[in-house]
């Protein structure tokens, strides 16, 4: 139930996403099969492109993009069912969390094999301009593009996902058992990791609740739609990367790539002499966007308050700084692992590339670590000292008030 709830609700959403971005009109019947590989993508899943255009054209595809929306959808329940079983207990031993993973393990494998077997379907490319198209005749040059998923890679880097979201599952909720073994780092761990998915779970919720009043307000509702129910993680967990201080590399070219993001991040992303995505060059084009950074410099505290809350009472302002500091940089290097987008399509006659009538294009995106990986250390240990101020008057576990001290030797 565990492994169907959670494959259910996945595709769920990428089948509502695809359909408000228009894909349920692909030819063939390919809708499912879209459905099924962008299913694989959202759980680290690759799909291989290939193109045939007779002799003497030559069509290319490349598509590498996790739809983070799916994947946290998926995550959110299969992570309940992870938990389902072991509630209500304080230990459990290796032996028996190891059997209840190599559950999910066995049953996983057996449906991204399903589920790799359906993600394949070959479409015809329309010529696009009439000159193209006449030209395509008179070669004789039919463009077709196909997908079908990478069964090695699409197996191993799905069962690193799972294995990831069970440990992730253990180290965040109260409620998990742990082996004996493990329960001293259970103070240390748990507070700071279930702070940062906090974090990742409010900026999800924020960029939703603006999108939506966004399509309500400026039209684009599909659009829109479509970009929250795919993609909402990929631009939120950017965001929170950008206002911490971060900076991205990327372009977009071409046509098909006409991207339902905000205009700002179109017009950087469009710029060809310097095509860096950070506070500064969007806020050249729009200054709202320094909102950014007063949104981390709100929520980096706030997290950092509800992990010192979590805390036992006798840690040190300076040990919830250093656990901020580890927590955010991890966080922030996931996100520049997932967040990375690269996509091309071209077709190709006679060698020459550069066709018009919209038949090539290019999106690319990614991050500059160190300068990311910097900031996040920094924003983690003067995040984490000011949480730690704000919740001294916050009784913690293992503290006892002074109030009650003079009542209890005046009672004996």
């Amino acid at each position: 139930m565990t492994v169907l709830a959670g494959l259910l609700v996945m595709a769920v959403v990428a089948a509502l996403g695809l359909w408000a971005a228009d894909a349920s009109r692909l030819p063939g019947a390919a809708f499912p099969r879209v459905v099924a590989g962008v299913v694989v993508m959202a759980v680290g899943g690759s799909l291989r492109f290939s193109g045939d255009a007779g002799a003497l054209a030559e069509t290319r595809a490349e598509l590498s993009v996790i739809p983070l929306s799916v994947t946290l959808a998926g995550a959110l329940v299969i992570a309940a069912g992870i938990l389902r079983p072991l509630r209500h207990r304080a230990v459990a031993g290796a032996r028996e969390l190891a059997g209840w993973a190599g559950r999910l393990v066995i049953l996983w494998v057996l449906a991204l094999v399903g589920l790799s077997f359906l993600a394949r379907q070959t479409f015809a490319v329309p010529a696009g301009s009439e000159t193209l198209s006449d030209l395509g005749d008179l070669l004789d040059i039919s463009p077709t593009i196909g997908f079908e998923t990478d069964l090695p890679l699409t197996l191993v880097f799905g069962l690193l996902w799972l294995v990831g979201l069970f440990l992730l599952t253990l180290l965040v909720s109260r409620k998990a058992p742990l082996p004996a073994r493990l329960v001293r780092f259970q103070e240390t761990v748990r507070p700071a990791a279930f702070a940062m998915v906090v974090l990742l779970l409010v900026c999800v919720v924020l960029g939703a609740v603006i999108g939506l009043v966004s399509a309500a307000t400026q039209g684009g509702a599909a659009d829109k739609l479509a970009v929250i129910l795919l993609c909402l993680p990929n631009l939120t967990w950017l965001g929170l990367t950008i206002g911490l201080g971060a900076t991205w590399e990327g372009r977009v070219e071409g046509q098909p790539f006409e991207l339902p993001i905000p205009q700002a991040l179109d017009t950087v992303l469009r710029n060809a002499d310097d095509p860096t995505l950070n506070l500064r060059s969007l806020t050249e084009i729009d200054g709202r966007w320094w909102w950014l950074a007063v949104a981390a410099g709100i929520l980096v505290p706030a997290c950092a308050f509800l992990m010192a809350a979590r805390s036992p009472a006798r840690m040190r302002a300076w040990q919830h700084a250093v656990h901020m500091a580890v927590a955010l940089t991890l966080t922030v290097l996931t996100i520049c692992l997932v967040g990375r987008v690269s996509a091309h399509f071209a077709l190709s006659v006679l060698g020459i590339e550069d066709l018009g009538g919209g038949l090539s294009g290019e999106v690319s995106l990614r991050p500059q670590p160190w300068t990311a990986l910097g900031f996040a250390v920094l924003w983690g240990f003067i995040g984490g000292f000011l949480g730690a101020l704000l919740a001294r008057p916050v009784q913690r576990r293992g503290e006892i008030r002074a109030a009650g001290r003079p009542a209890a030797a005046h009672r004996a």
